[in-house]
């Protein structure tokens, strides 16, 4: 790599930690607290992945998602699923439209049509419903009629869904899990932080956020991002991690071969990836290290893993068997010696 070139890699570095850091304080003016999961969802974003929100109702999910949307000079849309929620009304459909005494087809957009697209309570709608999202998450298309619209880039989709436990819920199917970058687990908040919640929603305070980034600038962090090195140890680890999730294999530790059904698919280690790149420039970094891997385990795969049945009647949860991996797989193993 030249002189030049060098220069205009690190400039373009030093500008995606600029405009993460400038979007991150815009929502930081309307969401108290939450750093960890507004970290999650721009790691998303600048990864050109999807994000899944889960958490009780009044968390500020739908909060945090809205002051994202109006920091980024992007088409936003939101739709609130139901239960008699239809596909056709997630994706669009055909009319029949008169003009000059002639009849012809038109194709209507519906509100998948938009750059950055707020799937309130994804959960509370028909498995049919859902799986309207699954090619327009993955292929950045929607087909209608045999008719294929492509999406304009950037396309991000943040979900929010409440807890399975709760009555009136659909849980996701596995296949649209998989599709979700990473799954973020929303939590109450601290005294500190609720007592500044009730400071800025009781006084007639406002938060102003500011649009500061547009799509072409995404998409050129996201390109950005893609050209990150990762040292092939670095990548074997992420490689021996997925692994180490896949009950009965090689890898597998015996917390997994005894709770888990389903391991992490393929989509999690190019997560797992992908998500180090993106911490790895923001630690001005241009190479991906094991700790920044290890940093993005849980939300990359906690929705990639099935507990089995014992495991739910243990009362466990994938996070603590994927921390139990995280702490325990060794860091460097030559190829072939494990």
């Amino acid at each position: 790599m030249s002189g030049t070139d060098l220069a205009q890699v690190e400039a373009a570095a030093q500008k995606f930690r600029n405009d993460y850091e400038t979007t991150k304080a815009q929502i930081q003016r309307a969401v108290v607290g939450h750093e960890e999961i507004v970290d999650g969802v721009l790691t998303c974003l600048f990864a050109g992945g999807h994000a899944l929100l889960e958490g009780v109702p009044g968390l500020g999910k739908t909060l945090l998602i809205r002051s994202l949307s109006e920091a980024l000079h992007l088409q936003f849309s939101r739709i609130q699923f139901t239960p008699d929620l239809m596909p056709a009304d997630v994706t669009g459909t055909t009319i029949v439209v008169e003009t000059e005494g002639q009849r012809e087809f038109q194709f209507r957009r519906g509100p998948l049509f938009a750059q950055i697209v707020l799937a309130d309570e994804i959960n509370r709608a028909t498995p049919k419903t859902q799986s309207a999202l699954l090619e327009a998450m993955q292929e950045r298309s929607v087909t209608v009629g045999g008719e294929t619209h492509q999406l304009d880039a950037p396309f991000f989709v943040m979900a929010t869904q409440n807890p399975i436990e709760q009555e009136g819920t659909y849980p996701l199917p596995e296949a649209q899990l998989d599709r979700f970058f990473f799954k973020l687990l929303v939590g109450y908040s601290n005294r500190s932080e609720l007592s500044e919640i009730l400071d800025r929603t009781t006084t007639g305070a406002t938060s102003n956020i500011e649009a500061v980034i547009d799509g072409p600038g995404i998409v050129a962090h996201q390109k950005l991002v893609r050209r990150v090195l990762v040292a092939p140890h670095v990548q074997d680890y992420a490689v021996r991690l997925v692994l180490a999730t896949h009950p009965g294999g090689d890898l597998a530790p015996p917390i997994v071969n005894q709770f888990l059904r389903f391991g992490a698919s393929p989509r999690a280690a190019q997560t797992l990836v992908l998500a180090g790149k993106v911490r790895a420039l923001l630690d001005g970094r241009g190479n991906v290290s094991i700790d920044d891997v290890r940093g993005v385990a849980l939300p990359a795969m906690r929705h990639r893993c099935l507990l089995n049945f014992e495991g739910e009647a243990e009362g466990k949860t994938t996070d603590e068997i994927l921390q139990n991996i995280v702490d325990t797989l060794p860091a460097d193993v030559r190829m072939g010696a494990a």
